[in-house]
Formats: C-alpha cells, sequence, structure tokens
C-alpha cells in the first residue's frame, strides 16, 4: 500500500514509499531532507556535509588523533548508509542519481577534512576558517569531475552514486592538505 508522505519529488509527483524502510532511505539520501531544496540540491547537501564535520571538529578538536579517528568513522559510516539509501532511493525516484540524492555530497564533504585534522586540532578557534576551502574544494571537484572522478559515475547503483563523491571529497582533502602546507 503506498502511503503518502511529507516528502514530493521536484517534479511534483508524490514519492511511492511503501515501508518504514523506505521512508528511511529517502531521509538518509536526500541529506535529512535537504536534496528536495528545489535550486542547488548538492549544495545544499553539501552544507549538511559540512555542518557535521564543523560538529565533530568542534566536540572532538582538542584531541588531534580522535578528531580523524572520529571524521573517518564518519565518513564509513555516511559511506555505507549512502550506498544502501541511495540504491535504494534510485528505485524510489525512479531514476539514476537523481538530483535530490544528496547523501554523496554529505559524505564527500565529511572525506575532505580528514588529512587536516591533526592540523585543526592545534589551530584554537582559527580552525573554522579552514571549513570554507574545504567547502569550495569539494564543491568545485564534485562539479566539474575531473579525470577520473567523471568514469565514477558509469557505476551503477548506490555505488555509483557515491564513488564519484569519494574521490571528489579525497581531492578536496589532498587540496587541501597542499593549500596547508603553503600557507
Amino acid at each position: 500500500m503506498t502511503q503518502n508522505t511529507p516528502f514530493d519529488s521536484k517534479r511534483g509527483k508524490a514519492l511511492k514509499v511503501e515501508s518504514a524502510a523506505d521512508f528511511i532511505a529517502v531521509f538518509v539520501a536526500t541529506g535529512f531532507g535537504s536534496g528536495f531544496i528545489p535550486f542547488a540540491p548538492g549544495t545544499w547537501g553539501s552544507i549538511v556535509g559540512l555542518l557535521i564535520a564543523y560538529g565533530l571538529i568542534a566536540a572532538f578538536g582538542s584531541d588531534a588523533l580522535l578528531l580523524q579517528n572520529i571524521l573517518i568513522a564518519a565518513g564509513l559510516v555516511s559511506a555505507a548508509l549512502g550506498v544502501w539509501a541511495s540504491d535504494r532511493a534510485e528505485k524510489i525516484f525512479d531514476r539514476k542519481d537523481g538530483s535530490q540524492i544528496v547523501i554523496d555530497e554529505v559524505f564527500g564533504q565529511i572525506i575532505s577534512f580528514i588529512f587536516i585534522a591533526p592540523y585543526l586540532a592545534g589551530m584554537g578557534a582559527s580552525w573554522r576558517w579552514w571549513m570554507i576551502p574545504g567547502f569550495a574544494l569539494f564543491r568545485a571537484f564534485d562539479i566539474f569531475k575531473p579525470y577520473p572522478i567523471n568514469r565514477l559515475q558509469g557505476l551503477t547503483g548506490g555505488l555509483g552514486v557515491m564513488m564519484d563523491d569519494a574521490l571528489a571529497g579525497v581531492y578536496a582533502a589532498v587540496a587541501l592538505s597542499l593549500l596547508w602546507m603553503l600557507i
């Protein structure tokens, strides 16, 4: 039985959410609903990831090793949930990597801070400024998709949704680390 949900697709069609698992998958895949924002949903999903990273850095920033491990764990959890949720959400939306699916941006944004986490721990309050280039670099790699990021979109299902943003997050992490070394 199809039930009405508070979620509508951007194309105005009601979603066919048939179970609690479907509802959870859509909620996770859309970055807690941010993917339903009608303009720049990927950017809004990245902002969700940025807020998660910000909260983790603020909470655990006094211990460099713990912070790095927490960011890695958050990345792994969001990756596992993201593969499951986006695979299911693609079927619900009846569309491959629909624009509402932004858990990949949440995940990629979180991992973009993993390499510089040990340095952020010792910066005091000025670590917050590093969130801006981390966000900008991830968005740039996600949007422009330099090689081989563009090839990973060809993978099917939830893995295909997540892998291009995983590599964009790694590229952003490397670029942010290089920027850190230069400054």
